[in-house]
């Protein structure tokens, strides 16, 4: 990131920007100065609340205070795709829950892997649920456990998805949502990131991360 002068006698003028300038110096942090122009920046106040105040600390992925995540350790998520980091999204990982890259996942998203037996609402049952890449899951709207949605899928805000739409490249809407539309896949724009993050991890070493840490 371009640092300017006017920028410079900023940090140099208020003393906490500057221990925070000089913090995401560390090799640690290289993640901030990297995402500072992708569609989620990350930033030293995010991780901060996450992992030392202890929202969302298991999270291995940027999030929001508000968010709330559960069982993150059978999340996968994909390059750019942050569940949880707009407002006031509860992201549940009782089963299997993965996300492609450069999905966006707008505020107060309700996404399930899992959930409760219709007999015997105290138990609990687990379930595989899929989004794909470049999807855009609009704000209110809920994914049941077990649904899997591809690529370029767009879900209206306000829908409850209850069914599977594997073959992406498709707008959804309505409870229970429904196809409203089928993309033209000459249109659709694929993102591409100089420097790729699986969360706060480099791509190139999640596996090793993946293997050591999580479940699925």
């Amino acid at each position: 990131m371009q640092i300017t002068s006017e920028k410079i006698k900023d940090i140099l003028g208020n003393p906490l920007k500057l221990f925070v300038w000089m913090i995401t110096r560390l090799p640690y942090f290289r993640f901030i100065r990297d995402t500072q122009f992708q569609n989620d920046r990350y930033t030293f106040a995010r991780w901060y609340k996450q992992k030392v105040l202890g929202y969302n600390k298991e999270a291995y992925w940027p999030t929001h205070f508000t968010s709330r995540i559960l069982g993150a350790q059978n999340i996968i998520v994909g390059v750019g795709t942050n569940p949880g980091f707009i407002p006031g999204c509860y992201i549940q990982g009782s089963g299997k829950l993965t996300f492609g890259d450069y999905t966006f996942i707008a505020q107060n998203v309700g996404i399930l892997s899992g959930g409760h037996e219709i007999y015997e609402h105290m138990k609990q049952f687990a379930s595989e649920t899929k989004i794909g890449s470049y999807c855009w899951i609009g704000m209110n709207s809920t994914i049941m456990p077990g649904v899997e949605l591809g690529d370029f899928t767009i879900v209206g805000a306000g829908s409850v998805v209850t069914k599977s739409f594997p073959e992406g490249n498709c707008v959804i809407a309505g409870n229970p949502a429904k196809l409203i539309k089928k993309l033209d896949p000459e249109k659709l724009v694929k993102l591409d990131y100089k420097h790729k993050y699986r969360g706060y991890i480099r791509a190139e070493k999640f596996d090793a991360y993946r293997k050591k840490h999580l479940k699925v």
